[in-house]
């Protein structure tokens, strides 16, 4: 008898230490400047301004960010995922809606953080890290574009492109730049 309540009392004392260590490991979570939004940071400039009477450029002094699922010239397009990053080429030219921001006059200022191949919901990305939610850094961040999230609501840029997956009824998986 006292042999068992011996055992009991080890596997409660257990069990209080994991959940002690647990909450100190959750409780020490380093904070990046960027909140680990950014999986690249390059500057995509808009054009000069026009000379007046003109307007100038709609989206002048704006700044945003691209899920890696958005072509950029020059830089691989991974989809969060760094075998597919070393396997492809860099791309030949910028995805349509990228270009049509900058030539409106906004600055892209990098590529955020996906989950693994845009297929997740939770926002976690074991290759590069997981976004930190900056409203509240001890929970994920949520949804496959957190890194683009992130990066608006820590008021990193002014906003950003991030990407919506769709399954028809024949299953066939569709991904949605958006």
């Amino acid at each position: 008898m006292a042999s068992s309540s011996a055992n009991l009392w080890v596997l409660l004392g257990l069990g209080v230490a994991g959940v002690l260590l647990m909450t100190k490991k959750l409780t020490r979570k380093v904070v990046k400047a960027d909140f680990g939004a950014f999986l690249e940071r390059l500057q995509l400039l808009p054009p000069p301004q026009p000379a007046p009477p003109k307007a100038p450029h709609p989206l002048t002094a704006l700044s945003f960010a691209v899920s890696d699922v958005f072509d950029i010239e020059g830089f691989v397009t991974g989809f969060g995922h760094p075998d597919w990053a070393t396997t492809h080429e860099a791309a030949s030219r910028t995805s349509s809606v990228v270009s049509t921001l900058v030539e409106g006059g906004a600055t892209c200022v990098g590529k955020t953080v996906v989950d693994e191949l845009a297929f997740s919901i939770s926002g976690e990305n074991k290759h590069y890290g997981t976004p930190t939610n900056p409203a509240a850094p001890a929970r994920i961040p949520g949804g496959s574009s957190s890194g683009a999230a992130v990066a608006v609501s820590a008021n990193l840029v002014d906003f950003s492109l991030g990407e919506h997956i769709t399954v028809n009824r024949n299953e066939d998986v569709q991904l949605r730049k958006i």
